[in-house]
């Protein structure tokens, strides 16, 4: 079995993501969630874009992941982005920010690139308390709210903290703001409490059918909007000022 960490990965997610109906579903809205509104005109590049499916929402889009591999435009760290001061729109991230060794420096980076407006827009793992259970005792991936802003360990997939957007955008809100002055803080939105799991992710089988999904969907908005802390993820917006 490849590695987490190798580029025979990127092909194999992106297969059992187009080979699971409600997965694939489920990675179409998020991406369509990323790209909804409100967003300047210019280059908009996706960070660890790995096996995802970005272009197929809207083809271009500068796909980049930290190893070459099949849909990838680019290959760079986060915390060392080779373009130009102020030459980039919006960037996109989707579960890619609790993987990010030094969340700081990608941050600055990103704002650097930024142009005045623009845009840093993420989907990850949300610290609710129904979310906070799964990723604490049934999820593969580390989670330690307690932490600081650094990730320990090598790796693309192997290194990570599924709280680590709760700590840099919520708990440690007014030190990001400290830190990071040019990046307004724009929202945190809760969402997708089930469909993750009901999807099986990349790991277990669907446990619905894919004829549900819409109801599934509508249920959830309708928790969503009473019971936030039902959520297993999140959209955050920043904006460069």
């Amino acid at each position: 079995m490849a590695s987490l960490n190798s580029w025979k990965t990127l092909g194999l997610h992106r297969r059992q993501i187009r080979s699971k109906p409600f997965l694939h579903r489920l990675y179409i809205d998020f991406y369509k969630l990323l790209l909804s509104t409100d967003l300047p005109l210019g280059k908009i590049v996706e960070i660890g874009s790995g096996g995802g499916l970005i272009k197929d929402i809207k083809s271009e889009i500068v796909t980049s992941d930290i190893i070459k591999g099949r849909g990838i435009d680019r290959v760079f760290s986060a915390d060392r982005i080779p373009f130009r001061p102020k030459s980039v729109a919006a960037y996109m991230m989707l579960n890619t920010f609790h993987h990010l060794k030094d969340p700081e420096k990608a941050l600055v980076e990103m704002s650097r690139t930024l142009k005045t407006g623009g845009k840093i827009r993420m989907i990850e793992p949300y610290n609710s308390w129904w979310g906070g259970w799964i990723y604490k005792y049934l999820h593969s991936e580390p989670y330690q709210p307690q932490a600081d802003w650094r990730i320990i360990g090598k790796g693309r997939l192997t290194g990570a903290n599924t709280a680590l957007p709760w700590i840099v955008f919520v708990r440690d809100r007014k030190l990001l703001t400290q830190k990071l002055p040019q990046l307004k803080f724009v929202s945190l939105v809760p969402h997708t409490p089930f469909r993750y799991l009901i999807s099986g992710g990349l790991t277990a089988w669907q446990f619905l059918p894919t004829c549900l999904y819409s109801l599934v969907k509508t249920i959830e908005n309708e928790l969503v909007a009473l019971f936030p802390n039902l959520s297993m993820f999140c959209t955050i917006e920043l904006e460069k000022v």
